[in-house]
């Protein structure tokens, strides 16, 4: 059976943006999709991220993932974990390296090893916009490609799509519907 797995990164909930969204619209398509709350959102531990989503999620040849942010980073680590290749990993403003010099959270400390995860997923892309305001952007986007190889699709002017703090409410999200489709 085709599930699907989303992530939302720090600091949000997964009732918030367009995860509830994405999750209907993939259900109605058939896809098993498990949305969790991930532990400890705030201040995040990468450790334990992982930890949770390898106990409670299921990885197939049919899984697509997807995450937001740290919930980016966090596909990016479970795939390192992870023995079989996932169908599909859309990684919405993700980063490769950290973007802060005084790491508080695990997530910023080291780059995933990219030779190992490479072929983890059999089709890997990467939404980014050209002015994330945390950093997330079209240039981390393309750290990731040329690493992992895949697509990049870049926004303009569309920022963190989905943060309160920028007053990005981002509802809904209809490209990830449609590049789930074209697989």
């Amino acid at each position: 059976m085709k599930n699907a797995l989303i992530l939302h990164g720090t600091g949000t909930k997964n009732t918030e943006f367009w995860f509830p969204y994405v999750k209907k619209e993939l259900e109605k398509k058939g896809f098993d999709v498990w949305l969790p709350q991930l532990p400890h959102d705030e201040v995040p531990n990468l450790k334990e991220w992982v930890t949770f989503v390898l106990e409670h999620g299921k990885f197939t040849e049919e899984t697509i993932i997807i995450g937001h942010s740290a919930g980016a980073q966090l596909i990016l680590s479970l795939l390192e974990k992870v023995d079989v290749p996932v169908k599909q990993a859309i990684l919405v403003s993700g980063y490769a390296r950290a973007l802060r010099a005084d790491a508080e959270a695990e997530k910023n400390e080291k780059e995933p090893s990219w030779e190992k995860i490479k072929d983890r997923s059999k089709q890997w892309i990467f939404i980014n916009s050209d002015n994330d305001p945390w950093g997330c952007d079209d240039k981390q986007g393309r750290i990731m490609l040329d690493h992992l190889g895949g697509t990049q699709i870049i926004l303009h002017g569309e920022g963190h799509m989905g943060s309160t703090t920028y007053d990005q409410p981002y509802k809904e999200f209809p490209l990830i519907l449609q590049l789930v489709e074209a697989i």
